[in-house]
């Protein structure tokens, strides 16, 4: 951890809660696309191999955010909007598509919280 920064439990958890999750679902995305696609057969066939991208890129900017770089956040930002496309475009209805954009607004809110150990202000 850079000198002194300090980063708060919520922030802490947030962000290995966010690594993990996008670990096991970029691995769903890659490995069993196939079965995916069964699932949801007007998906185009390019959806489940992007979004196992994408995955790997949330991890990248979850990664960046616990070492201090904002550039991580709004990477995080750019892959929910790409997500939340894709999502309309395999046929899930909005709601579900909107339902993927509250991980991001969760990292904003917990990078506003703790007072002196604020994440957003921390970050370089």
């Amino acid at each position: 951890m850079s000198e002194g920064k300090h980063r708060h439990g919520c922030l802490t958890a947030w962000l290995v809660l966010m690594i993990v999750a996008n670990s096991a679902v970029a691995l769903l995305y890659l490995l069993a696309s196939a079965a995916m696609a069964a699932r949801l057969p007007s998906a185009p066939g390019w959806a489940f191999p992007v979004l196992g991208l994408i995955g790997i890129a949330n991890v990248v900017c979850a990664v960046a955010i616990f070492l201090w770089k904002k550039w991580g956040f709004w990477g995080s930002i750019v892959t929910s909007i790409v997500t939340f496309a894709i999502n309309l475009n395999i046929g899930l209805n909005v709601v579900q598509a909107v339902l993927g954009l509250l991980g991001v607004v969760i990292l904003y809110l917990v990078l506003q919280i703790g007072g002196e150990n604020k994440g957003w202000t921390q970050l370089e």
